[in-house]
């Protein structure tokens, strides 16, 4: 799940590595944080960020299970707004969230508190990320988009107090057009929508709307648990709209509500007490001369590259990576840049070097991985199929809960023309379960279940994409899947897939 909601460096790539020195990492519960700023300010930043997601799971009864580094979201913080607009090369961008099997990342700028009065600030758009971060975390089953847009909005507005309190419920001022333009789209063509495609000024009425009904159903005493009702209406096969009507009753009369709850003078929210927040340890370590010095090489190939940047990349990766040639950490930085390059053989050897130095080196294993698997699939003499699923499964065995190397080992027998075994098939949906905010890992799951003949399975993995409100013009061909699948034919499905993949990723390059 990609956005372009929060923010990293364009144009400071371009720079001596030389302006990116005192960099440390933050490491808590949940995320793991990287900065130029001082160890005090980092720290504080850290514990904001942790008072806000046990706010969320307090708030949401959610469980909270402990992380490895691979589940943790990784959070860039950046000089300023125009580090993130360069980067983006967009203006007024305040930031980007990426869901990823390789592990969710987010940029932020160090005024990640600024803005004017009513301005959607870096601030709130990591919140609102986090908070269908942590949805998508949560929940296997599809919400509608108004909900999974709403509750969003709901906790990104958040203020955390001095004293560590955190008050939720604040009104979306920069949703101000969503809020008060009550005509554009009304109470039940919200409800009961699914699977459409929004246009540009619908999505802006969503998001105020959608905030408007979750508050509303949130604190309205004569609505507790409707909404329980509605998502669970929806999970046991009802329709969006036949759901709102079991839930809400007179969908027409809930508008009207909805209009007078919006012209009260005050709404209701809620403040978490300090006391019940539990922040945890927030371990902070500088980085080394060569962390430091492939930093801005790192943050790029985590924002993400394309045919023409990644060649850039590479080369600043090699400038870079020259002075620590056995570093294990500037090798395997090396080698991920040299890998999308499409530069398999130099990708393979900054591997090698690294793990050389450091044989248990996640990254590195990874990117060796990757690598023999290019060049087996150009070139089938050179594969010994089964010694590269044994770097993947050294890469497993190190953090089993990281997606990335399961997602590959499935990737093995695709790239090997072969039909994956049940084990894989296994592990592609576990790690789709780890990392369920990454779109391709979740298309991929759901063609392996498809061509498995595990059809259930893949409609509940597809709701999330059929319903996601940015989905824009891949609309009317998810809607042609879902209706395949509807129907019980999961062949055609799959070749509708198969058909698309070319194209979705594609696309997925192009915008990187």
């Amino acid at each position: 799940m990609k956005r372009l909601l929060l923010a990293v460096l364009a144009t400071a790539l371009l720079v001596p590595h030389t302006a990116w020195a005192a960099w440390t990492e933050a490491k808590s519960r949940h995320f793991v944080i990287y900065s130029e700023q001082s160890p005090e300010r980092l720290r504080a930043f850290a514990e904001e960020l942790e008072r806000f997601d046990q706010t969320v799971r307090r708030l949401r009864g959610m469980e909270d299970p402990p992380l490895t580094d691979a589940g943790r979201l990784t959070i860039y913080v950046l000089p300023d707004q125009r580090a993130i607009e360069d980067l983006a090369r967009q203006q007024h961008v305040a930031g980007f969230y990426i869901g990823r099997a390789a592990g969710a990342v987010a940029f932020v700028h160090r005024g990640a508190e600024g803005g004017l009065r009513g301005e959607l600030t870096a601030r709130t758009v990591l919140f609102h990320e986090y908070v269908h971060h942590l949805m998508l975390s949560e929940l296997d089953v599809a919400l509608p988009a108004w909900l999974v847009e709403g509750a969003a909005e709901f906790f990104a507005t958040a203020r955390i107090e001095k004293d560590g309190s955190v008050q939720v419920g604040i009104p979306p001022q920069h949703r101000a057009y969503g809020l008060l333009n009550l005509s554009g789209l009304s109470t039940e063509q919200m409800l009961g929508a699914a699977n459409i495609r929004y246009s540009s000024a619908q999505r802006e009425l969503l998001y105020g709307r959608g905030w408007l009904l979750t508050h509303y159903l949130t604190f309205e005493p004569t609505r507790q648990d409707q909404l329980s009702a509605y998502v669970n209406a929806m999970a046991s096969g009802k329709s969006a709209l036949e759901s709102a009507r079991a839930a809400f009753g007179d969908l027409k009369q809930l508008d009207r509500e909805l209009r007078n709850y919006l012209d009260q003078r005050r709404l209701k929210g809620v403040l978490v007490s300090a006391k019940a927040l539990t922040v945890g340890p927030i371990e902070l370590r500088p980085l080394t001369p060569a962390e430091s010095a492939m930093m801005p090489v790192r943050i790029r190939s985590d924002r993400g590259v394309n045919a023409r940047t990644a060649p850039r990349v590479a080369d600043m990766a090699r400038r870079a990576a020259a002075a620590f040639p056995n570093d294990p950490a500037a090798q395997a930085v090396l080698a991920e840049a040299e890998f999308d390059a499409r530069n398999y053989a130099a990708a393979l050897a900054a591997a090698e070097r690294a793990l050389a130095a450091k044989p248990d080196h996640p990254h590195a294993l990874i990117y060796k991985g990757r690598a023999l698997m290019e060049i087996g699939r150009a070139d089938p003499a050179k594969a010994d199929w089964p010694a590269i699923r044994a770097v993947l499964g050294r890469a497993n065995r190190l953090d089993p809960d990281d997606a990335e190397p399961l997602m590959l080992f499935y990737q093995t027998f695709l790239a090997q023309g072969a039909k994956p075994t049940a084990n894989a098939l296994e592990g592609l949906v576990y790690a789709q379960r780890l990392a369920p905010q990454d779109d391709g890992l979740r298309l991929l799951t759901v063609r392996a279940l498809l061509a498995a003949d595990k059809l259930a399975a893949a409609r509940r993995t597809f709701g999330p994409i059929v319903n996601d409100p940015h989905k824009g013009r891949w609309s009317d061909q998810w809607t042609v899947v879902e209706e395949a699948m509807e129907k019980g034919d999961a062949q055609s499905a799959l070749a509708l897939l198969e058909a698309q993949d070319k194209q979705y990723r594609a696309s997925r390059e192009g915008g990187a």
